[in-house]
């Protein structure tokens, strides 16, 4: 292996333990809940999740769980968002 590959794979070791130094701007995922498959994206700090509990309420388990596993890499808006109180009729 060349120096230069070295010095590659050590950095990336170094960046990789500093995970800070990376925010999403925008992500889609799957995420497989116990109820089912949903889609789940961000765009910018917005979320948006497949959900029936999202689309009701701004918020799912499933954007907290990510939330959760990426808080180092998104921005403060996107790391907390507010759940939506439904209207009553």
């Amino acid at each position: 292996m060349n120096s230069s590959l070295i010095s590659k794979i050590e950095k990336a070791k170094r960046y990789a333990a500093e995970p800070e130094r990376v925010q999403f701007q925008a992500l889609e995922v799957t995420f497989r809940g116990d109820n089912g498959t949903h889609k789940i994206r961000l765009s910018g700090d917005e979320w948006s999740c497949e959900c029936e509990h999202f689309v009701v309420h701004g918020l799912c388990s499933h954007v907290m769980t990510l939330q959760r596993l990426f808080a180092a890499n998104l921005s403060d808006s996107a790391r907390f968002t507010q759940e939506r109180i439904p209207a009553t009729a």
